[in-house]
């Protein structure tokens, strides 16, 4: 039997000595303070809230992925599947793009966000992080933490847990009268995420854990990791819940968890109802009798269950992931997950089945199921105008100065977007092989303005040819990102160049580097000409125009890969290996009448822009 399972948290009155880290009081003295409320506690193997049993039925919905003005919308949408609960990550560099500077206004309102579920019916888990996982970038982590590339992530290290520090002490004080102890909706708090599959340093979570008690979360607070062994004893504390994450039949795993916690309530807090994609592999989904008949079995044995992901979204702007599986995999802009909530809210098929069988062990909301969000009618336009990224460097960013080697995006307190290194070549004279070490993750190289050649992290060996007469050259090579690696002993995964540019067995120096964020694309030059073959990336401007704003679906037939902007709000990626075709674009961004689209295309453009009525995810 261990410490938590004896034992329950204390509610506000006990805040004090919660900061301390102390597990406070038995369930029944957590019982007898019926005067206020008491939170969720665990006795006998089962969830109380406010001393009442409780089933978890809960589902995941990042506030991150979804435009603000669609938050209400989807959590009714939740709450119509039959869940009681809404659970969410916290993306920290969503928050805090430059340390220290916190933004919590607009799509960033957390506590906006909490409320809404609140008033739709639905209580909230929430995962702080700092490291969330998700498939975003970093896993959530701020990209200032690699202005040092090698700096210690997620373990006992005086900078790391300082950063901690500063994101927990920023967030969870916001949280605090959001707690059920206070009689809010939030019921629970994680301490860090699937800790178990990256180390077993229980210092470091202990010291999360501290941390969180010392900004008054008096809540439950818990651990969720795989179902091995060495995952759940790597992963979890002995005096905090343990949960456990996986997809397909419960029967196994449930049965592993039980040799670990045998007095715990069990909890999924990751039911896996689909899988994201990679850029290049096959668009992943699960099917919903299967994944319907999965949730029965977890409901028959008495478990809760938070479904991952109950409502699908999107990695806008820069925000995608990437995993390191012997190869980088950068993620897709979709975040559809396949979930029975679509990223554009349908109701899916997946939606009905699992709401049948919810049905069969909670009573569901009486209201009519909401309807598919209006769309846009179809329509295809063409590009009005076009320059090339190069021409414009000047205007986009100023330059730093490096007279050795190049330094990386992150220690140029660069967190998204592309950056650009210069170099003069003198008294090279024929052909010579360029190489980059340390690339992350796209390189396009060009001699004297014209594009030679373009590198690639999952080609270490590859070069480029560089034929010179002697006379002075400029080379250039614009890095494209495309998402830090989120998960694993990859982590540490700066952007640009980390190591050395070598022509033949020269190494190159006295470089002139931009940070190119491009964060305002105002005002950019467009012409009417068409820009050489071998000009590069280039930006096109088009214009659509609607009746009435309405969600739409932008594609891009024979174009190649690049970046998308609709009214100056950064869409995301696409690229031509698929699996995903089209990119979502919710009704908020689009305004009546005219709309202009920016498009960054870094290899072949074309001809065409497709606006489209229905999703199309590969």
């Amino acid at each position: 039997m261990t410490q938590f399972s004896r034992r329950g948290f204390l509610g506000a009155s006990a805040v004090g000595a919660a900061a301390m880290g102390g597990v406070l009081g038995s369930s029944r003295t957590v019982l007898a303070q019926s005067a206020a409320p008491s939170g969720l506690t665990v006795k006998d193997g089962q969830f109380l809230l406010d001393g009442k049993p409780f089933r978890i039925l809960s589902g995941a919905f990042h506030y991150f992925r979804t435009h603000p003005d669609d938050w209400r919308d989807r959590l009714t949408r939740m709450r119509a599947l039959g869940l009681n609960t809404v659970e969410t990550y916290v993306a920290c560099n969503f928050h805090e793009v430059r340390r220290g500077k916190y933004d919590f206004t607009g799509w960033r309102d957390l506590v906006r966000f909490i409320r809404i579920a609140e008033e739709v019916g639905l209580k909230a888990i929430v995962r702080p992080g700092p490291y969330i996982c998700a498939e975003w970038d970093f896993g959530g982590l701020p990209a200032w933490l690699l202005e040092k590339k090698d700096q210690p992530l997620r373990r006992t290290d005086a900078v790391y847990e300082r950063a901690c520090d500063e994101w927990l002490g920023a967030v969870l004080p916001r949280l605090v009268d959001l707690q059920a102890t206070r009689g809010g909706p939030i019921i629970a708090v994680q301490v860090e995420n699937e800790y178990g599959s990256y180390d077993d340093d229980h210092a470091h979570l202990e010291h999360l854990k501290r941390t969180t008690r010392s900004h008054g979360i008096d809540s439950l607070l818990f651990c969720s990791n795989g179902t091995t062994k060495e995952m759940l004893e790597a992963g979890n504390l002995p005096d905090l819940l343990a949960t456990v994450n996986f997809a397909g039949d419960p029967t196994g795993p449930f049965a592993e968890f039980r040799k670990f916690r045998p007095e715990d309530p069990l909890f999924c807090t990751e039911y896996w109802d689909g899988w994201f994609d990679h850029w290049g592999e096959d668009h992943h989904t699960t099917d919903p009798a299967e994944t319907a008949g999965n949730v029965e079995k977890m409901l028959k044995a008495g478990a809760s269950v938070n479904l991952y992901m109950a409502v699908g979204g999107s990695n806008f702007g820069w925000f995608a992931g990437a995993n390191i599986d012997g190869h980088y995999k950068p993620t897709i802009t979709s975040y559809d997950y396949d979930a029975p909530i679509s990223e554009s809210g349908e109701l899916t098929e997946k939606f009905h089945k699992i709401r049948e069988v919810i049905g069969k062990y909670a009573p569901l909301p009486n209201d009519p199921l909401p309807a598919t969000p209006r769309r846009l009618a179809a329509q295809t336009t063409g590009t009005t105008g076009a320059v090339p990224l190069t021409t414009l460097l000047d205007k986009l960013s100023g330059p730093v100065h490096r007279r050795t080697d190049p330094v990386h995006m992150e220690a140029l307190g660069q967190a998204f977007g592309l950056i650009h290194y210069r170099t003069k070549l003198s008294g090279h004279q024929g052909t010579a092989k360029l190489k980059i070490t340390g690339l992350g993750d796209r390189a396009l190289v060009f001699l004297d303005g014209k594009q030679i050649g373009t590198l690639d992290r999952n080609q270490p060996d590859g070069t480029v040819d560089v034929t010179a007469d002697g006379a002075t050259s400029t080379l250039d090579v614009l890095v494209d990102p495309t998402g830090r690696v989120n998960f694993g002993k990859g982590l540490n995964d700066p952007k640009g160049i980390t190591g050395k540019v070598l022509l033949g067995d020269k190494e190159l120096r006295n470089w002139e580097i931009r940070s190119l964020p491009l964060d305002d694309l105002s005002g950019l030059p467009f012409r009417k000409d068409t820009p050489a073959p071998d000009a590069g990336p280039t930006f096109h401007r088009a214009t659509l125009t609607v009746d009435q704003p309405a969600d739409g679906f932008l594609a891009f037939p024979g174009w190649d890969k690049g970046m998308v902007w609709l009214n100056g709000f950064a869409l995301g990626r696409y690229w031509s290996l698929g699996p995903q075709v089209t990119l979502y674009a919710p009704a908020p961004l689009w305004h009546k009448g005219r709309n202009e689209l920016v498009v960054l295309e870094t290899a072949k453009p074309g001809t065409q822009i497709d606006l489209r009525s229905e999703p199309d995810l590969g």
